[in-house]
């Protein structure tokens, strides 16, 4: 008789998708409109591991906004197997559609570059005592 096959359990790497936001390209003046709102959404989305809004704790790399006010933001998130993978992005995606002239919202979770603490903000460093 054979010997079964070991079945290595799937090692956590986050799954390769093509990007939402690919060929999306920013309107200057669109997103000078609605960029500063959109960051003041993403203030209020806090990783519910650290007590920082996730603009501050550098999860967002990316936010764009394009001619029919369709946002595309890129972001990652502390670590592939983040517990908050599986409700941080939708958190994100909601807090920028209720934004006031926001179309449509793509987010993309990305995992290059890696996050690290130097992606934090001052503010955020701060409040954390990382100095």
């Amino acid at each position: 008789m054979k010997p079964l096959p070991v079945i290595q359990p799937a090692a956590a790497v986050p799954e390769k998708r093509p990007l939402q936001t690919a060929g999306m390209v920013s309107d200057p003046e669109k997103s000078a409109l609605i960029r500063p709102r959109i960051i003041d959404a993403l203030s209020k989305v806090f990783d519910p591991e650290i007590p920082v809004n996730v603009y501050e704790l550098g999860l967002i790399y990316d936010v764009m906004v394009d001619v029919s006010n369709t946002v595309g933001i890129r972001m990652t998130l502390t670590a592939p197997a983040c517990p908050a993978a599986q409700f941080l992005p939708e958190q994100v995606k909601n807090a920028v559609a209720a934004v006031p002239g926001v179309a449509d919202v793509k987010i993309d979770v990305v995992w290059e570059p890696p996050w690290s603490r130097e992606r934090m903000s001052e503010a955020a460093k701060l409040q954390l005592g990382m100095f």
